[in-house]
């Protein structure tokens, strides 16, 4: 027999030795359920329609994929695994009626006319959505949200048959649907037969009991989707309305005006109105206002706000808190993302380490996830690992972001292959002029772009910075990034770390710097609906998994470019990537604000004003929206039907630059090659396609 001391000892010893035991399990069956999504959805055609006709009269008979690395189950789960975005309740997305008309909001032909894919339903998929769109959950309550596929899949239209692309930058136009949806809501409330018919049919649903909570629900939806689509626009007459139009969407813009809108302080949003509202009308909103700005729930504090202002008010405080999201970028094609060293087209996010889960916190940030960022007193171990420190005060970063599922998206990516050119579906390449266009390649391209095995596991992606200076593209997103500045919030006088240093987050800071400490913050956060132990033994896995797993180690940027220094921290976010150009064929308009409609005009030069006429030029204008490819010149049919008109004399849409084919743009080593022969144009681009 023990002592009784000691016996007391050795019970607890056993039951703490029973704990650990009991979180080692638990950290193991974390790891392992994570291979549990396998079992899902095979569809054997994907859930993509048998036939259709496209918005713009293109048909197709059939659709069919190519091999890229994925399977039936593969491309499904991709569709609809969920990550956090909560865009609007979800039975209201179902039965929403389009504005104008009685007809479904979500029907394929409305979904179509904004470029986005319809689906038919399969078991991962039971209501049909669209490619990218799926049932979420946050709270208790189910909502519609985006996946990645929303943005980065989509559909080559050739003589009847539909090519569908995974990873493929979409052909969408989320800006036109954001205001439509937002207008079809407005029209529920304001037409009786319509709001009726949307309250019955929403109760049908089973996710609201009471007609009221419906009506409420629908008010704050609508006002909120109608803020999103009003604080984007520009509103400085020196800065000339950029419009995306298709395949092609300001997403960092848009990603830093929701960290803007939901870093907002009471006392930051006190100071505004002030400057904004005469004596008498601020101490009459300061009234109404009191109740919000003193609340612990304080989240949707900008949003809570615009019901106390007027129109002309609400437009004021817009344009003192928000930058203008008008620099639309293609979406841009998702393989090999997980090889590259640096990500987003001026290489501003280091994919390294724990990198990936901040980039995908950062982009469930721009597609709506719920952010219910609010000031708490004391720290936690959340606000430590956020690099918050031991304060008196912290920032809860709670929100819906689904930091599983986007790890698990990462690592499906391995396996996604570029595709090829299918000379079963589209022309032979003629393979004289690839052998001519190969030799052609390598004097003008490969010093920018590196060529990769498609296939091979243990493939690296190095990206090469070009500074604008150099390759002479349009500057409005690279400027942007530097540029743009907010008011720092609840985040004010905190530090964050940007490469070279620390920054002291003042009242207002360089947006990019607020956007590195929420992601970072946000990351660190573990879902709260999930009891305490089992939320950080699932953080905790999914950092060492990431970590572990991901082979992109941290290393020097490549290329021609200003490095960031002390006094200019950003400066390297002043130039753009080239990246290996495998599957380029599938990845049409060019450039990285989509500028140039297909491959064939990215070898010709833009036109001058002392340019003789009879000559080739890249088109100023152009068509964009038609699915219908055109494998001669590699892209989408860009004229002759009634799309989108893209103009490229707006900033934000320049077409000029990349002019070495052309013999105007200077290699960035400083060679300036002559400029090719139209046939050797072809030759080029017979090999481009091979790629």
């Amino acid at each position: 027999m023990y002592p009784k001391p000691f016996s007391r000892y050795l019970s607890r010893i056993k039951i703490l030795l029973l704990i650990s035991s009991l979180l080692v399990i638990a950290w193991l069956v974390t790891g392992l359920s994570w291979r549990l999504y396998e079992l899902r959805d095979n569809d054997s055609n994907r859930g993509a329609p048998i036939s259709g006709v496209d918005k713009f009269g293109g048909q197709f008979s059939r659709i069919v994929y190519l091999d890229q690395g994925w399977s039936a189950a593969d491309s499904l789960w991709f569709y609809t695994a969920t990550q956090g975005s909560n865009l609007l309740p979800y039975s209201f997305f179902l039965v929403l009626e389009q504005s104008g008309s009685s007809a479904l909001f979500r029907a394929d032909e409305n979904i179509d006319r904004y470029g986005y894919l319809p689906q038919r339903q399969t078991s991962s998929n039971p209501n049909g959505l669209p490619a990218g769109m799926v049932r979420d959950e946050y709270q208790g309550k189910a909502y519609m949200g985006f996946t990645c596929a929303a943005c980065h899949t989509t559909q080559i239209n050739y003589q009847g048959t539909g090519i569908r692309i995974d990873g493929g930058p979409a052909y969408s136009d989320m800006e036109t649907f954001m205001i439509d949806l937002a207008e079809a809501l407005y029209a529920t409330l304001k037409n009786p037969e319509k709001l009726e018919r949307f309250v019955a049919n929403v109760l049908q649903q089973g996710h609201y009991n009471h007609a009221d909570d419906i009506q409420a629900d629908l008010k704050q939806y609508a006002q909120r989707i109608k803020t999103y689509t009003i604080v984007n626009n520009p509103r400085d007459i020196q800065r000339p309305l950029t419009r995306y139009g298709y395949a092609r969407l300001d997403a960092f813009g848009r990603i830093y005006n929701r960290v803007l809108e939901h870093l907002m302080s009471a006392q930051q949003m006190r100071e505004l109105l002030a400057g904004l509202l005469s004596p008498e009308e601020l101490t009459q909103v300061m009234t109404d206002m009191e109740p919000v700005l003193n609340s612990s729930d304080r989240d949707h504090i900008v949003e809570r706000t615009q019901t106390y202002l007027t129109r002309k008010q609400s437009i004021q405080l817009r344009n003192k808190i928000y930058n203008p999201a008008d620099a639309p970028v293609s979406y841009p094609f998702l393989w090999d993302v997980p090889q590259h060293d640096y990500i987003q087209w001026n290489g501003r996010v280091d994919n390294s380490g724990l990198g990936p889960m901040a980039r995908n916190a950062g982009q469930l940030i721009g597609v709506f996830g719920t952010l219910d960022w609010q000031e708490k007193d004391g720290f936690t171990l959340s606000s430590v690992l956020g690099g918050q420190g031991f304060g008196s005060k912290h920032i809860d970063f709670q929100s819906s972001i689904d930091i599983r599922n986007l790890r698990r998206v990462e690592n499906h990516l391995r396996k996604l292959k570029s595709p090829q050119w299918p000379e079963h579906i589209l022309p032979k390449i003629d393979t004289l002029r690839m052998t001519r266009g190969a030799e052609l390649f390598l004097r003008y391209c490969s010093a920018c772009h590196s060529e990769i095995d498609r296939a091979a596991p243990d493939r690296r992606v190095v990206a090469k910075m070009i500074d604008v200076s150099l390759v002479e593209t349009d500057s409005k997103m690279a400027a942007n990034t530097i540029e743009f500045t907010g008011y720092s919030g609840i985040l004010r006088n905190q530090y964050v770390s940007v490469g070279t240093g620390n920054i002291l987050l003042q009242q207002q800071a360089p947006v990019v710097a607020l956007l590195t400490a929420a992601t970072r913050n946000v990351v660190t956060t573990p879902d709260s609906d999930k009891w305490f132990a089992r939320r950080w033994i699932e953080r905790s896995f999914d950092f060492t998994y990431t970590f572990f797993d991901n082979e992109v180690q941290p290393s020097l940027k490549n290329g021609y470019y200003t490095p960031d220094t002390t006094v200019q921290p950003f400066a390297s976010a002043m130039a753009y990537k080239a990246r290996p150009l495998n599957g380029i064929w599938a990845t049409a308009p060019y450039l990285h604000n989509g500028s140039v409609p297909t491959l064939y005009d990215l070898l010709l030069p833009k036109k001058k004003l002392d340019d003789p006429v009879e000559e080739e030029y890249r088109p100023d204008e152009f068509m964009v929206g038609s699915r219908e490819f055109d494998p001669d010149k590699v892209g989408f049919k860009s004229a002759g039907y009634d799309g989108f008109l893209f103009r490229t004399s707006i900033w934000g849409n320049h077409n000029s630059g990349h002019e070495y084919a052309s013999g105007r743009t200077p290699l960035p080593d400083g060679t300036l090659l002559p400029a090719l022969t139209k046939e050797q144009r072809l030759d080029l681009l017979e090999y481009l396609k091979s790629l």
